[in-house]
């Protein structure tokens, strides 16, 4: 049996495509609507690769975050124009056209991140904040630090759960989910040394321990614990301590998910179960053609020196 590559080559499901990200280049495959398949390469960049932070532990995993969310929200643009075939046909409106007065060749830019801190600022608010305040009314009932952070460590996890059971009804997110799970066969068939086929790629499972659902599950296991350590001083300073902690509850989570990429000792697999189970909710199993255009994203991200991809 072939020794298991341990790759930190990981990608995103997109609409209708796949983005992939390896040592040295990010790779977007998105099959248009005459089936064609557009396949767009640039190199990795990003605060982490800018800055040679990779080697920091902790500290790379709260920047990587932010670098992480940054790409996939730029892939996202890109797959839902190409999907719709509206790459050029599309008039920017006035704002995008105020924009561009304004900040010239970055625009685009500056549209990007601020989607991103939008975007951050509403998941901070909906899955940080509001169970925070949520279980505050419960304090003159429930007394221990350890059963208040616990509940709201809950209520957190509920909402995570409501939210991503209620999406997944959805028809065009089901799609996603498919190629979702595309994505984590094409990253089983590379580490288990078979030729990148569909064939090959079909037999493996959808559930990987270095996805993003997991990652998700982790922030929320350590956040309990941390948060824990801090009391259960009053709103506004639990919140203000709470907002302190989420980079390293994310550079903690990144060391953890970091290490089950790697290892298959019995500690990591009870780790990992709980996250590979979430995954359940957001992977599907995909078709021929979205294996398709996985194995082509991923084909397209690696190198010749395997050594490069080792995670």
């Amino acid at each position: 049996m072939p020794e298991i590559r341990r790759t930190s080559i990981g990608g995103q499901a997109l609409i209708e495509g796949v983005m992939m990200r390896g040592p040295k280049e990010v790779a977007i495959v998105v099959r248009r609507p005459n089936q064609e398949l557009t396949v767009k390469k640039e190199a990795v960049g990003g605060i982490v690769q800018k800055y040679k932070l990779n080697k920091i532990p902790i500290l790379r995993g709260a920047i990587a975050l932010i670098d992480s969310m940054v790409l996939g929200m730029k892939s996202l643009t890109y797959s839902a124009e190409v999907a719709e075939e509206a790459i050029e046909e599309e008039e920017p409106d006035k704002f995008q056209r105020l924009m561009e007065r304004i900040f010239k060749d970055k625009a685009n830019d500056i549209l990007l991140y601020t989607s991103v801190a939008i975007a951050m600022m509403i998941s901070i608010g909906v899955f940080i904040i509001g169970p925070t305040f949520a279980t505050s009314f419960l304090g003159r009932y429930i007394e221990g630090n350890i059963a208040l952070n616990l509940i709201e460590g809950l209520l957190r996890l509920g909402m995570f759960l409501i939210y991503v059971i209620f999406i997944s009804r959805m028809k065009d997110i089901q799609r996603v989910f498919q190629y979702h799970g595309a994505e984590h066969k094409a990253i089983y068939c590379y580490e288990h040394g078979e030729e990148l086929t569909i064939e090959n790629a079909k037999k493996y499972t959808t559930l990987h321990p270095r996805c993003g659902t997991s990652f998700l599950f982790v922030v929320m296991m350590v956040s309990i614990i941390l948060f824990s350590m801090v009391g259960w001083p009053n709103p506004l300073v639990r919140t203000v301590t709470r907002l302190a902690l989420l980079p390293v509850v994310a550079g903690i989570s990144y060391e953890i998910i970091k290490v089950s990429g790697r290892s298959s000792s019995p500690i990591m697999k009870v780790i990992n179960y709980p996250g590979l189970m979430l995954q359940k909710l957001t992977t599907l199993e995909p078709d021929a053609g979205q294996l398709e255009v996985a194995i082509e994203a991923l084909k397209n991200v690696l190198v010749e020196n395997e050594e490069e991809t080792k995670w």
